[in-house]
């Protein structure tokens, strides 16, 4: 079978940092990338040291390089979808922003990635103002946590109808669509509850709450599935339903990896769809 260069596969772009031990970043972006049919592409904004125990050591890229990799992804090889994750400060935020507009990419999902899990800052204090103005108004959804959500909204999130006006608020700097995610939610012991709001509608999407300290990597996972899914031609509505699959799947079969807080797994979403259609065979 003869192989045709100019066949359109679905390309989805990560912009964020490199994680040494797998589980986040750009590693976790692009092996959800592979699993959900699309071709991963990377852009590296910093190197971290880190493994299941924390972050060791951060070492930001240099603008030089961030615009060199920017350049060379859209010159050739145009996303139809692409996320950010960690940009660590304000010329990093104005340099991907500048890119966006310059190769009109379409389709842009934030991880406003601010904590790793175990504390370590990620995104430095001036560069929050960055994201507000010069990246949220190109973006297609955001996905906060409530935290982060709590941050960029500039308000405490205890009840739904507080997440409602954080998710109307940040509608209002320019995101598209919000979902703000609610795994860190206390007051929902047996459910994690995301909300989606695309203006007008709330759309609240309900997932079994896993008791599990392995879930490395689930912001960026989930984003990276919302990224894959745009990039496969998917309404966004359908891609974050996809997304909350395909992270109920993979903080279920996480990874009691190291010492610390493992990964998800990443395979898990396409094992769980086989067996479903096994069973369905079979009955």
């Amino acid at each position: 079978m003869s192989f045709s260069p100019l066949c359109n596969y679905p390309k989805a772009l990560t912009i964020a940092g490199s994680d040494s031990g797998g589980g986040a970043g750009i590693q976790a972006d692009i092996k959800t990338f592979q699993e959900l049919g699309a071709y991963g592409m990377s852009v590296i904004t910093a190197i971290t040291a880190q493994n299941t125990l924390g972050v060791k050591q951060v070492f930001p890229a240099s603008l030089e390089a961030l615009h060199s990799q920017l350049h060379a992804i859209g010159e050739d090889l145009t996303p139809q979808a692409f996320k950010t994750g960690m940009l660590v400060n304000a010329s990093m935020i104005k340099a991907v922003a500048e890119a966006v507009r310059h190769f009109g990419w379409k389709q842009l999902v934030i991880d406003p990635v601010m904590l790793a899990k175990g504390g370590t800052a990620l995104l430095r204090s001036d560069a929050l103002d960055a994201l507000v103005e010069h990246l949220l108004p190109l973006s297609l959804i955001i996905t906060p946590n409530i935290p982060e959500a709590e941050v960029l909204a500039g308000m405490t999130i205890s009840t739904l109808s507080e997440r409602e006006q954080a998710a109307k608020r940040l509608r209002q700097l320019g995101a598209s669509i919000v979902v703000i995610k609610g795994g860190h939610d206390e007051s929902n012991a047996h459910m994690a509850v995301d909300l989606y709001y695309e203006g007008g509608q709330f759309i609240y999407l309900e997932g079994k709450k896993i008791n599990s300290r392995h879930t490395h990597g689930t912001g960026c996972t989930f984003s990276a599935a919302i990224t894959a899914s745009l990039a496969c031609g998917n309404a966004p509505l359908e891609a974050v339903h996809t997304a909350k699959a395909f992270i109920q799947a993979a903080i279920e079969a996480g990874l009691p990896l190291g010492a610390g807080q493992g990964p998800t797994n990443h395979f898990a979403y396409k094992k769980s769809l086989a067996q479903s259609a096994d069973n369905a065979v079979q009955k």
